[in-house]
């Protein structure tokens, strides 16, 4: 993937035509990848770039913060430095503006194109218990299948919770077992019995099946939707 730097709009020549270039390019990368149904780690990158122009935008602060420096004068027997920021004039601030002000709407729309794609592949994958459901759900197995094939992508996951001042968070970890070709008495209820007898560390395992009607790239797309499916799917229960 055609990466963007996470100081692309501070770093390097301040000149809208050349940001412009850079960010047609990279926001281009992401629109092919999108066309793939290959949604991941370029929408949350994509995220993280709007969302850093929309604060740099309310917060000019930050663009100074931000911005590279460059040593004016070293005291070597204090040991001390002191920096002078490479920006100080108005001529440097209109430009970056107006290179935050073209970007802003570019990033957005195409924010706009993954969410639509990832909504539309959301709405054709479902999200089942095998089996009862335990009061311990947040280590077990994840079964992926798409209903156009008869193989199963065995994972064992376990969901961690953190959270900050403000909010709290859970994300999953998966370890992928083994796959499994379905057929004539090896249905999902026999997969997760069969688990159970070889793995003895999970007596009564929830187990939950993430079926997709339509295909899509497992690594970039279908694993993560998955993943945060099950944590919503368990955030409910």
């Amino acid at each position: 993937m055609k990466t963007l730097d996470k100081n692309w709009l501070t770093e390097g020549l301040i000149d809208f035509e050349y940001k412009k270039y850079l960010v047609l390019a990279y926001l281009q990368e992401v629109k092919n990848h999108f066309n793939q149904k290959k949604l991941y780690p370029y929408l949350s990158d994509l995220v993280f770039h709007y969302q850093n122009l929309l604060s740099i935008k309310e917060n000019k602060k930050l663009i100074y913060e931000n911005f590279p420096k460059r040593i004016s004068k070293a005291d070597f027997e204090k040991l001390t430095l002191s920096y002078t920021k490479l920006i100080e004039d108005d001529n440097f601030m209109s430009d970056l503006e107006e290179i935050i002000g073209y970007s802003i709407p570019k990033f957005k729309e195409m924010l706009q194109e993954g969410k639509d794609i990832y909504e539309w592949i959301e709405e054709h994958i479902n999200i089942t218990p095998i089996g009862l459901s335990p009061l311990y759900p947040i280590e077990g197995y994840l079964f992926l299948s798409e209903t156009n094939t008869t193989e199963t992508r065995i994972y064992q996951y376990q969901i961690s919770i953190f959270e900050n001042a403000h909010e709290k968070y859970r994300g999953v970890h998966t370890y992928f077992l083994e796959s499994i070709r379905r057929g004539i008495g090896i249905t999902f209820e026999n997969i997760k019995i069969d688990l159970i007898k070889r793995h003895k560390q999970f007596p009564n395992p929830a187990t939950y099946l993430v079926e997709s009607k339509i295909e899509c790239p497992l690594d970039e797309t279908l694993l993560p939707i998955a993943k945060r499916l099950l944590v919503k799917h368990i955030s409910v229960s």
